[in-house]
């Protein structure tokens, strides 16, 4: 076993040295998994909320049922839900969209703004087998 006395201790320093990068490369990977899944769930909120309001006899409780679909977003200060009807008549359909501000303060020091807004459109034909008043 013949050893130079010029690696001795190069593994600890190279540990020292690379710790924080892969710590920073860890952090950058949870805060890039966080948009993903926030966006995510945005978009399965907007698919819900359209489908909730499409099955709705009149525009007003369609509103109210796009906006109770989406009630489980994890949003700062709650999820905003906007709904059209083009036109509201058998054969038309509804528009709900979906916006959302994520927190992602957790990562925010590592290249990530504390909070950024999201959102998501989805369009359904209305239910032809129901009455429309």
């Amino acid at each position: 076993m013949n050893r130079v006395n010029g690696d001795r201790g190069s593994m600890a320093v190279e540990a020292v040295l690379l710790a924080p990068v892969m710590l920073i490369f860890l952090l950058f990977v949870v805060g890039a998994a966080r948009i993903v899944e926030a966006k995510g769930e945005i978009d399965g909120a907007a698919r819900d909320a359209a489908r909730a309001a499409s099955v709705q006899r009149d525009q007003g409780s369609a509103a109210a049922a796009a906006a109770q679909a989406a009630q489980g977003l994890d949003c700062v200060g709650g999820p905003n839900v906007s709904m059209t009807g083009i036109p509201w008549a058998p054969g038309g359909s509804v528009r709900v969209t979906v916006g959302c501000t994520v927190d992602l303060s957790a990562v925010s020091g590592f290249g990530f703004a504390p909070s950024i807004n999201m959102s998501s459109t989805s369009v359904v034909p209305l239910e032809q087998f129901r009455r429309i008043q």
